[in-house]
């Protein structure tokens, strides 16, 4: 009984943690939308059009990870202001979740 009750405390710590830190796509994609889309709408770059959020260009720019992406929109860099100041951790890895997903889809 004392291992039945252990396995289902343990269970549950999985499960739900799982479930807590799982990432909102489609809370990632309203805050790219209010945040992010006047210069990558569609996964594209208006400042530097070379650099979009294609699949392939950001795997090329080794920006292929929500650690990647996450560091990114935290800190900016180039044209890219940073955002750690105005969105909270959540968000950002939401954002890049979604960046990713988008990305995997073709945008």
């Amino acid at each position: 009984m004392k291992l039945l009750s252990t396995l289902f405390l343990i269970y549950n710590i999985f499960f739900f943690s799982a479930q807590c830190f799982a990432a909102d796509i489609e809370a990632g994609e309203q805050i790219f939308t209010a945040n992010c889309s006047a210069c990558h709408a569609g996964g594209n770059n208006a400042i530097m059009p070379e650099k979009t959020l294609k699949e392939d260009v950001l795997e090329k720019n080794e920006m292929k990870s929500v650690e990647a992406i996450t560091t990114q929109v935290k800190n900016g860099k180039n044209a890219m202001p940073a955002f750690g100041g105005r969105l909270a951790d959540e968000d950002i890895d939401n954002v890049a979740n979604y960046v990713l997903s988008q990305a995997a889809k073709g945008w």
